[in-house]
């Protein structure tokens, strides 16, 4: 079941340098939460702290909580690695591993967290995922060839596929779709709109018409100045956020006076 994530005082450090700072948010259960501001600001930072990535960069932490049906992810008991079997992660460039096919591309997680799997249940695991993803009947008949053979929104949704097999509770997207055409944007956007139906989605995007249109809640991330920690401005409804949000600085980015 998809769970909420409520995000409490958090800093988040390169070393000493404090990158993003006091973030406190409530992230739903179930739904689309999008993430905008200005490159620099935090976003990737952020999501990244939410499934533990963060901490794989040498002299990185975070302080704060985020917790996640009662658990406290950075908790001393807390396993990383299931912390990241929970919490999915689609990257901004599609990454299949290449030298696998499309159907190993799918079970790849699956495999890491399975010791032995029968065939029937591998066939079962990649074509849920593949029909999850909206990718099914477009591979269905070539799942033996290379995943890096397909075009890059195929690629994309099958690394969604990829991502959904181990069945987390919750999807990361960093900027799924910037590397993308507008046909294969369109296709990523009926999927999400699909996924939130059993999965909490969080979503970086530099593009302020996908938050309008993928999204039910919206923060907005900013630097009080260069070298300065990134900050979330505003959290609020999307219709808010786009209509009459409550900072100025809201308003001036979404109306493209900076940014």
């Amino acid at each position: 079941m998809a769970k909420s994530i409520d995000v409490s005082d958090l800093d988040i450090y390169y070393g000493d340098f404090k990158a993003v700072e006091g973030v406190s948010m409530t992230i739903p259960a179930r739904s689309v939460t999008a993430l905008i501001g200005p490159s620099g600001c935090g976003k990737s930072t952020f999501i990244r702290s939410l499934n533990r990535m963060h901490e794989v960069v040498p002299h990185a932490r975070v302080e704060g909580k985020i917790v996640i049906d009662g658990q406290d992810l950075y908790g001393a008991d807390i396993d990383p690695v299931e912390v990241r079997r929970q919490v999915g992660m689609v990257f901004q460039r599609p990454n299949p591993f290449p030298t696998m096919s499309i159907y190993e591309n799918v079970l790849a997680g699956s495999r890491l967290n399975a010791k032995k799997m029968k065939k029937d249940e591998a066939d079962t695991i990649v074509e849920k995922s593949l029909r999850g993803a909206n990718l099914w009947t477009e591979v269905k008949d070539r799942l033996n060839k290379p995943g890096m053979g397909l075009s890059g929104g195929q690629q994309q949704r099958l690394c969604i596929a990829r991502a959904i097999a181990v069945e987390p509770q919750v999807l990361l997207m960093d900027e799924p779709c910037s590397a993308l055409d507008p046909i294969s944007t369109s296709a990523i956007e009926d999927l999400i709109h699909e996924l939130k139906t059993d999965y909490t989605i969080v979503i970086v995007t530099h593009n302020m018409q996908q938050a309008a249109r993928v999204s039910e809640d919206t923060g907005f991330f900013n630097l009080a100045a260069a070298g300065k920690p990134g900050r979330l401005i505003e959290f609020n409804p999307t219709k808010k956020i786009f209509s009459n949000p409550d900072e100025p600085s809201t308003e001036a980015y979404i109306s493209g006076r900076f940014g």
